[in-house]
């Protein structure tokens, strides 16, 4: 099966990069096209900010997200209004974010936009569950591996991953942290018939037990040390409903229940530890799990790096090629 083959086989679908620079607004662009191309009608958002002209933290040039005549659209009203397109509103929504109401638009002449959708994983869902109303074929979201967003990329039927040069200066840290993250993806999943309403929680730790799950009322994992005695109180599986860090990771792995302990979170958009400190709490008898594995499509490439470090095209996807399962393009030789 194809690139595009399996894409067409998903109702919703991520593009998330690992870090920014990476292609994946041109990998965006491209898909775009070629769903164009097989007659498919699309609709696009994004989790954060994404489409600007200049990137905000390297003041480089970065491609813009270019849509077709038919595409809907979902972002803020302060984006909304510097769209360079020209289109109809179908929706204004009740939910504000902090640049104002999201806005669902068709594009009525093909043109650029900056997108700004839904900051949370619940946002997301309810974006996603609309867009049958106007006979999306398929949503595509602009993901973020980011811990300042609580929306995940993972919640999507399929995901495509970007990376590339700018993630370092020589291929092999790229290929190492290419891997490490991959690792993260291909973590197993906990399974519970609670699942979609752990999903929801935004904040708090809570024990998994037989009967369900119990707020262990501690309002975040920064706050285990001052709440270590109730940690434990009600088993040894605990759901971290925000991010893994190491320092709660380190020290989960100072405590004696360590051994056979479950560490739960939603997804690998979650973990934020180094793999050295992963393995030691892997060592110590712990277990890491998601509620949700990401259903990895493809990854695309960038060989270009904003400080003009290049890696050869060829040589950055055969090497991506030794680390995923997955097909790996570089869109601009495939286009």
């Amino acid at each position: 099966m194809s690139f595009i083959d399996s894409i067409l086989q998903c109702r919703t679908l991520s593009i998330t990069g690992m870090a920014k620079n990476t292609g994946k607004t041109v990998a965006l662009n491209y898909l775009l096209e070629q769903l164009r191309l097989h007659g498919k009608r699309v609709a696009v958002t994004s989790i954060g900010i994404d489409g600007e002209k200049t990137d905000q933290v390297t003041q480089t040039e970065k491609p813009e997200i270019e849509l077709c005549e038919g595409t809907i659209f979902v972002t803020s009203e302060y984006h909304y209004r510097q769209r360079l397109l020209l289109s109809e509103i179908l929706d204004l929504s009740d939910d504000s974010t902090s640049l104002g109401r999201l806005v669902t638009a068709r594009v009525l002449q093909a043109g650029k936009v900056i997108l700004s959708g839904p900051a949370t994983t619940g946002g997301v869902r309810k974006v996603l569950d609309r867009m049958g109303e106007y006979g999306v074929d398929l949503t595509i979201v602009d993901g973020a591996l980011s811990r300042k967003s609580h929306a995940s990329p993972a919640i999507t039927d399929g995901l495509i991953l970007s990376t590339g040069a700018a993630i370092a200066p020589d291929l092999n840290t790229i290929v190492k942290k290419t891997s490490e993250l991959y690792d993260l993806m291909k973590l197993p999943e906990y399974e519970t018939d609670y699942a979609e309403e752990l999903m929801q929680m935004e904040n708090g730790i809570f024990a998994l037990t037989d009967e369900g799950y119990q707020s262990l009322n501690i309002p975040s994992s920064l706050l285990s040390e001052k709440y270590k005695a109730e940690l434990f109180s009600h088993g040894n599986k605990l759901f971290i409903s925000g991010i893994l860090t190491d320092m709660m990771l380190n020290f989960l792995r100072m405590q004696s229940e360590v051994k056979n302990s479950v560490i739960i979170v939603k997804d690998f958009t979650k973990i934020f530890v180094t793999p050295m400190n992963l393995r030691l709490f892997l060592s110590k008898g712990g277990s890491l799990r998601v509620l949700k594995r990401p259903n990895l499509i493809a990854v695309t490439v960038n060989p270009v790096a904003p400080s003009g470090y290049t890696i050869p095209s060829e040589v950055l996807v055969k090497a991506m090629e030794g680390v995923f399962d997955v097909p790996v393009h570089d869109v601009l030789v495939s286009s």
